[in-house]
C-alpha cells in the first residue's frame, strides 16, 4: 500500500469574512500552516505578509478553518478548487452563484459540496467553527468521520531542541538507550520515526505510521488513506485526523520550515 500521511503537521484551509462596513460580506479563501498567524498577517497588509486582495480592507475574522489534510499539496487543490469551484471538473454539478446569494452563503455551499465529493470525501478532515456565531448548517452535511467543532485550535506541545537536549543530558545512561518497540509489527522504534500513540489514558499502543494504517485499512482494502479504526490495545474508536495531530510534537526548526513554507506557497499562488 501507499504512505499514508503521518508528519502530524498542521494543514489548513481557512475562510475569512471582512467586517470592515465598506467592504462588509467580503470573503477570502487561503491556505495556511498557522491559523492564528496568518490572520495576523491579513490585517497587517501586504507589508506584513498577507494577500493583495485583503490588503487595506480588514478587518478580517478567520470564522472558520478545515484541517486534517496529509500533506500541502492536498489542502492547496482543496483551496484552489474552493476559489474556483466552476474551473474544477469535480464540482461541475454545483450551482453557479445567485445574483441574490451572499458570498458567505456561496462558499458555504460550495464547501458542503466539496466535502462529499471525490476524493475530498476520503480526507480525514475536522470542520472548526473559530466564531461559533458564524456558523451555519451545511447541506449536504459532512460525512460522519468529519467532525464539526468549535473554538480555538488547542496549542499543540513544542518541543524546543535546547529544552530536549537539556532533558536528555539529564536522563540516566539506560533510559537514553531503552528502544521503544511497535507494538504491531514489534520491530524497534527507531530515532527518525514518528509513532502514533493511542491518547487514551493508560493505553500502551505505539506503532509505525504505516503500520497502524494497515490495521485501519482490513475493513477498506484498495484505499491509501485510512478514516477511523479501532486502537488493537484498548479497543476504543480513533479517528485517524486526531490521531495523527495529537500526537506530533514539533522542534522550534519544524516550526520555523512550516512557517517558510507557507510564505512560499502563498507567494507563487497570489503574484
Amino acid at each position: 500500500m501507499g504512505h499514508a500521511s503521518g508528519t502530524g503537521r498542521f494543514f489548513g484551509v481557512y475562510l475569512l469574512y471582512c467586517l470592515n462596513p465598506r467592504h462588509r460580506g467580503r470573503v477570502y479563501v487561503g491556505f495556511t500552516v498557522n491559523p492564528a498567524r496568518r490572520v495576523l498577517q491579513h490585517n497587517g497588509g501586504r507589508k506584513k505578509g498577507g494577500a493583495w486582495r485583503t490588503s487595506g480592507r480588514g478587518p478580517w475574522e478567520m470564522v472558520l478553518v478545515l484541517h486534517g489534510f496529509p500533506s500541502a499539496v492536498a489542502a492547496l487543490r482543496f483551496e484552489w478548487a474552493w476559489q474556483h469551484p466552476h474551473a474544477s471538473r469535480r464540482l461541475a454539478h454545483v450551482e453557479r452563484r445567485l445574483r441574490s446569494e451572499a458570498a458567505f452563503t456561496f462558499h458555504l455551499r460550495v464547501l458542503a459540496h466539496m466535502l462529499r465529493t471525490t476524493p475530498w470525501v476520503r480526507l480525514p478532515l475536522t470542520l472548526r467553527w473559530l466564531r461559533p456565531d458564524f456558523r451555519r448548517d451545511l447541506y449536504p452535511p459532512p460525512p460522519p468521520h468529519m467532525p464539526m467543532v468549535f473554538g480555538p485550535l488547542p496549542p499543540r506541545t513544542l518541543a524546543p531542541k535546547r529544552q530536549a537536549a537539556s532533558m536528555a543530558d539529564s536522563e540516566p545512561q539506560l533510559d537514553r538507550d531503552a528502544k521503544a518497540t511497535c507494538t504491531l509489527c514489534t520491530c524497534t522504534l527507531q530515532d527518525e520515526d514518528s509513532p502514533l500513540c493511542c491518547p487514551h489514558s493508560g493505553c500502551p499502543l505505539t506503532a509505525h505510521v504505516i503500520c497502524l494504517a494497515e490495521e485501519f485499512l482490513q475493513k477498506e482494502p484498495g484505499q491509501l488513506l485510512p478514516l477511523e479504526g479501532q486502537c488493537p490495545s484498548c479497543k476504543k474508536s480513533l479517528l485517524w485526523g486526531d490521531l495523527i495531530w495529537l500526537c506530533h510534537k514539533s522542534t522550534e526548526e519544524e516550526e520555523e520550515d512550516l512557517e517558510s513554507e507557507e510564505e512560499h506557497w502563498t507567494d507563487m499562488l497570489e503574484t
